[in-house]
């Protein structure tokens, strides 16, 4: 039987009760604005995906420039992460989200105007570079207001924001292209860029505004409710067993971190291989509307978004990453296999991503989970980055790798195989990098 987490301490009852009061009362103040925010952030990702199906009509740019071009984010993101995550632990997250969002806001839809594969590398770049801080600085964010045994399933509500922006990404995307094409002698995809870049600017000022750094500055707690919580963080007990980091120069000579790391290079870059090609898989299906070919992109992307809340929330119950994180990417593979071997029939080829989007959308969750426990306070926004910020050239050196398959052998499907092999091996290395907490051991025995 599952211990009770040390964030909920004694039997379920009146005690209990309050503690999921407090957190639910945290989480409707946070995570719809957080959540919001990340929609965006995502769909700025991953709208150079759909946006080619029609770039390539008015700009010649060849597959390869495309995805250089959805590669180069990730090198932005590499090389100002773990900066701009020490500037928040500084300076705090509203300050920090209102610098982000805003500039980022700017160049997302500034690449309406590109002309040259030139241009659009500099672009998406800077996108990467503007928008680099975001994700970790929300997982540093969020360990300020929830321990450990809440946080897997808490990350998993936030993050489901990637599968909500890939549900809202194809139908939207497919109308802006569709019925917008034209409109003050736009195209359809200079529009999709407008749209969907804007918006970032708006949300980093309401965030400024509407957001607390720390639960001590939460006017709309009571000051009972703020030693409650901060009872809960001080006395926060881990899942998995944490390093004893004191400083950064520690932290960048322990070998688990980059370890870590390169789980998650192989996590994002099978991850963001998909996403990047599933339109032009679907389109390869037999599917010809750029609107159909969103709707039905949309699709996995509902089984990911229940999927993950829920994987989220066992492994919080039963106080376990590593074998979780495994299950999830033994889903992917599973759904890559059936996408394989079902090529032509559109029911079932689909069915296998939904099988991969449920594996793919909960593993990220658990993953970070884990790494907070992983990494102490005091090395926490830089590790955190770090672990983040070398994960993301995996979604930088995969497209350009398995564009270049697809056009060498002329089929997509030996790329998909290697994405499998990467899912399976990012297991593998997380089972061996990653140990529970001796606690957690003892009290599950």
């Amino acid at each position: 039987m599952s211990p009770i987490p040390s964030s909920q301490n004694g039997p379920a009852g009146p005690k209990a009760g309050a503690d999921d009061t407090l957190f639910d009362k945290v989480g409707w103040r946070l995570l719809p604005l957080l959540i919001v925010c990340y929609v965006v952030a995502y769909l700025d990702r991953i709208n150079v995906g759909f946006a080619q199906l029609e770039m390539k009509k008015s700009l010649p740019f060849s597959d390869e420039a495309y995805a250089m071009g959805a590669g180069v984010f990730f090198i932005g993101y590499l090389l100002f992460e773990v900066p701009s995550n020490l500037l928040l632990e500084r300076i705090g997250a509203r300050k920090t989200l209102l610098r982000i969002m805003f500039l980022w806001g700017i160049c997302a839809a500034a690449i309406m105007f590109v002309q040259t594969p030139v241009q659009f590398y500099v672009l998406r770049f800077l996108l990467g570079a503007f928008e680099a801080g975001f994700f970790p600085g929300i997982i540093l964010y969020l360990t300020y207001w929830y321990p450990a045994a809440r946080r897997a399933k808490i990350i998993a509500i936030f993050m489901a924001a990637t599968p909500i922006a890939y549900i809202i990404a194809g139908p939207l995307s497919g109308f802006i292209m569709k019925y917008m094409d034209g409109w003050a002698g736009w195209h359809g995809w200079q529009w999709l860029f407008l749209v969907q870049g804007l918006p970032a600017s708006i949300l980093g000022i309401i965030a400024y505004f509407v957001l607390k750094d720390r639960p001590e500055q939460a006017d709309w707690l009571s000051a009972g409710e703020k030693v409650a919580l901060r009872s809960h963080l001080d006395n926060d007990a881990p899942v998995v067993a944490s390093a004893s980091h004191g400083s950064m120069w520690e932290l960048l000579r322990d070998e688990k971190t980059y370890s870590l790391a390169f789980v998650y290079l192989l996590l994002l870059g099978a991850t963001y291989t998909m996403v990047f090609w599933a339109p032009t898989l679907i389109r390869g299906w037999g599917v010809a509307d750029v609107l159909t070919v969103g709707l039905l992109a949309a699709v996995p992307a509902v089984f990911g978004a229940i999927g993950m809340v829920l994987i989220g929330r066992c492994s919080d119950q039963r106080l376990e990453r590593r074998w979780h994180f495994f299950f999830c990417v033994g889903l992917c593979t599973v759904g890559l296999v059936i996408t394989i071997f079902t090529q032509g029939n559109l029911v079932w080829s689909l069915a296998g991503l939904c099988v991969m989007a449920i594996g793919q959308s909960a593993a990220t969750p658990i993953f970070f989970a884990g790494v907070c426990d992983y990494v102490p306070k005091k090395t926490a926004a830089g590790g955190i980055a770090l672990i983040s910020s070398l994960g993301n050239l995996g979604p930088a050196l995969m497209p350009p790798i398995t564009t270049w398959i697809n056009r060498t052998t002329g089929t997509p499907v030996n790329s998909m195989y290697l994405v499998a092999a990467l899912y399976l091996l990012a297991g593998v290395v997380l089972l061996y990098t990653m140990r529970p907490a001796p606690t957690r051991r003892l009290a599950m025995a």
